[in-house]
């Protein structure tokens, strides 16, 4: 059957005519679109760090938290956006709303321990069992505190050995924090013969304790028989000292307390002889 030049032509026409009008519509829909996401991303940064400073000027506001909380808001504008980009070509964005809840949910099941991580990060930066700089033990976990992220905590034992616990590992155990009050109490015990004037030993170890500036005088230090065995007596001298110099006070006290000792007569009690060894004889039969 022959074909109708003129009724091809309009046909033509009028495809193109639908097909100039659908290009002109997207094309306003396109650009508009480009326009809503540059929008979306300048009004995505400026909210940033407008909550970022604001945060800021909230005393003892941790850092970490400020960038987290910041970084929140930006990709919930950036997400709003894009679905209202999306709503400009007519998609129906209550499904992708839908897809993506069971996506976070899936998401969520799968990283649950990561997810435990994040909540317990954020309870540790609200509540600040410890803070950085601080040195605590938390079950067999212990060292100065380095940095407290969002996942994990960074600590550095007294070796220098490099620690990264799990913040659910932190949160979920007692946190013993030797830094916070400001101020220990150490003991030092020296072991002396039984033969020796006990009250010349006290005498001279709070006389130690006395000279030393790291020692505070409010409690004031004491000293006293802490055991009493065949022929030794064990002195204990209990101080209070600031945690910064807890360690490098016990130390120079125990040395300048058995430099006293010495001074004063006072003995130590030698370690008991070991017996002689017997050699072993063989026999023969």
């Amino acid at each position: 059957m022959p074909v109708d030049p003129q009724n091809a032509l309009l046909t033509v026409q009028s495809g193109l005519a639908q097909l100039s009008a659908l290009i002109v519509s997207y094309s306003f829909s396109a650009i508009g679109a480009v326009i809503l996401l540059v929008l979306g991303y300048i009004v995505a940064g400026l909210a940033q760090r407008s909550i970022y400073a604001g945060l800021g000027h909230i005393h003892g506001f941790d850092p970490t938290l400020r960038h987290f909380f910041s970084r929140i808001v930006r990709y919930a504008i950036l997400i709003l956006v894009v679905l209202m980009v999306l709503g400009q070509f007519g998609v129906q964005t209550t499904s992708i709303i839908a897809a993506i809840g069971a996506i976070g949910l899936a998401i969520g099941l799968a990283l649950q321990g990561t997810l435990q991580n994040i909540a317990a990060g954020i309870m540790l930066l609200a509540l600040r069992p410890f803070r950085i700089g601080e040195y605590v033990e938390v079950g067999v976990i212990s060292g100065t505190i380095e940095e407290i992220g969002l996942f994990a905590t960074t600590l550095r034992t007294v070796e220098g050995v490099y620690v990264l616990a799990p913040n659910s590992t932190l949160w979920n155990q007692p946190v013993r924090n030797f830094t916070r009050n400001g101020v220990r109490r150490a003991d030092i015990t020296l072991t002396i013969g039984s033969w020796n004037d006990i009250d010349l030993a006290q005498k001279t170890m709070l006389g130690v304790a006395a000279d030393e500036r790291r020692v505070r005088r409010e409690p004031a230090p004491i000293a006293f028989v802490a055991t009493v065995g065949d022929s030794n007596i064990a002195i204990t001298l209990r101080y209070w000292t600031s945690a910064a110099d807890f360690f490098a006070t016990q130390i120079d006290l125990t040395k300048r307390a058995k430099q006293a000792f010495d001074s004063e007569g006072i003995s130590i009690p030698a370690p008991p002889p070991e017996a002689p060894r017997q050699e072993a004889s063989a026999t023969r039969q």
